[in-house]
């Protein structure tokens, strides 16, 4: 006889319906319904037409085309550039991310509670900056001019910044961008993290240390492996949102950036809304959909395989 067959079974309640919970939840079914569901609807009809100013105004009915716009999107090198470049975006602003995160959840474990308050309220602070404050203190502290980078950096012997223009080079640009997005990300992590180090049995620490490990294979044994479903939870959540990074792109390029440092959510607004072909826009947001549905799949698999072994 299986363990599931031995496993005693909760008493269910008297009077209780099966179809409570779902009665429970149709409320806010009913809302991401209507909130989420209709305008993603109407974006892969359009993604389907062809679709721009004449249809959008009414002056042309819009015709069906079937897959010409996804061809067309799929057919283009600039596309599959933009894929790449938003790829490799999200994957180091999520390594980042995770491990600076990571790094400060120590650190908030070995101060005192004061400083620990501190280091939270500053957390705290820098979290709930709204983003277009953080953008501009970015775009001053990289000023070419005026810019407290360039000054701290020009007092090394031998190194010259003043005047120095980080977004002439693509790859200093994007350094730029992804430091203020990680910036916005860790205070979550590291709070987050914090709270999991703080459920890691004292009992595993110390046995581990009488057992001669010292403090690395005491966090790489112990407290990563308990840490496991929380460290899958925010790297799927990170990649969901660096994937749609929009605005720290978008201000820090004074509201146009250039194609080279154009993202999938940046190329999509462009196509949509500046050159005014929404259908094209509409399609390429729906493979950046997809992409993402293929990310939460992993999610799920890695948080299902967790349950199997727990």
């Amino acid at each position: 006889m299986s363990a599931a067959e031995t496993r005693p079974r909760a008493p269910r309640r008297r009077g209780a319906s099966p179809l409570a919970p779902w009665l429970l939840l149709a409320p806010a079914l009913l809302l991401l319904l209507l909130v989420l569901g209709y305008p993603l609807f109407h974006l892969i009809q359009i993604s389907f037409q062809n679709y721009g100013q004449s249809q959008l105004w009414g002056f042309i009915p819009p015709s069906w085309v079937g897959f010409a716009n996804y061809s067309k999107v799929l057919g283009d090198s600039f596309f599959w550039q933009v894929v790449l470049r938003t790829i490799g975006f999200a994957a180091g602003a999520v390594v980042l991310t995770l491990v600076l995160g990571m790094l400060v959840a120590l650190l908030l474990q070995k101060v005192s509670p004061f400083v620990r308050t501190l280091i939270n309220i500053s957390l705290v602070a820098s979290w709930s900056m709204p983003i277009i404050v953080a953008v501009t203190v970015f775009k001053w502290m990289t000023d070419a001019d005026y810019g407290v980078l360039n000054s701290l950096l020009s007092k090394i012997p031998g190194v010259h910044m003043l005047g120095h223009d980080w977004f002439v080079n693509t790859w200093e640009g994007f350094a730029v961008i992804m430091a203020l997005v990680v910036w916005g990300a860790v205070p979550f992590v590291a709070i987050t993290l914090y709270a999991g180090l703080t459920q890691v049995p004292g009992e595993l620490e110390e046995a581990a240390r009488l057992d001669g490990a010292g403090a690395f294979k005491v966090f790489r044994h112990v407290k990563l492996p308990l840490l496991k479903p929380i460290l899958v939870m925010l790297g799927t959540l990170s990649v969901i949102w660096d994937m749609g990074v929009f605005a720290q792109v978008y201000l820090m390029r004074g509201g146009h950036p250039e194609p080279q440092y154009q993202l999938l959510s940046t190329y999509s607004f462009n196509q949509g809304f500046v050159t005014g072909n929404y259908a094209a826009g509409a399609a390429i947001a729906v493979i950046t959909v997809l992409l993402l549905l293929g990310v939460i799949a992993v999610y799920m698999r890695q948080m299902l395989k967790i349950g199997e072994v727990e």
